[in-house]
């Protein structure tokens, strides 16, 4: 028999709930990304839960009807963090999605809220947490793009 070792200590992030007011349209958004379609149940005309992964995530996101009473397109800033922006940017766009320039925050430590405080291009020493891009879905919930090429000690 072979066991899996957990540690008791631990917890990880593994789901989050997005708010859309159309979930056919939605799944096929980030269908559309790339993403994994993990999970697809209706158990009845008010009740639906459909699960997808972006790719290399170990967090996955639910959209649905009768999960959440969070208005649709009501979360912002949900990062998707990438080894190299200008490439992942690039794919998006070549998958027909809109997608905001290269940025970095005017004050250098993090974004700020909407379209404020942002800088056209890379951070100009590519620092890592430290330039941007963003998109939304179609209901409004907000994406950013973040590059890291080397993760802060301890993450």
């Amino acid at each position: 028999m072979s066991s899996i070792n957990v540690d008791n200590k631990s917890m990880k992030l593994e789901v989050l709930i997005l708010p859309v007011s159309d979930v056919n349209r939605a799944k096929g958004f980030y269908e559309s990304l790339g993403w994994r379609l993990d999970a697809d149940f209706v158990t009845g005309e008010d009740f639906r839960v459909v699960q997808l992964t972006p790719p290399g995530s170990e967090c996955s996101f639910i959209i649905g009807n009768g999960i959440t009473s969070a208005v649709p397109g009501s979360l912002q800033g949900l990062h998707l963090v990438v080894f190299d922006i200008e490439t992942a940017r690039a794919e998006l766009v070549g998958r027909g999605i809109e997608v905001s320039e290269v940025f970095h925050d005017v004050g250098g430590i993090f974004h700020h809220v909407g379209y404020e405080g942002r800088v056209p291009g890379p951070d100009p020493e590519r620092h890592d947490y430290a330039s941007f891009a963003s998109f939304s879905d179609p209901d409004g919930n907000g994406w950013l793009l973040q590059e890291v090429k080397m993760r802060a000690p301890g993450r």
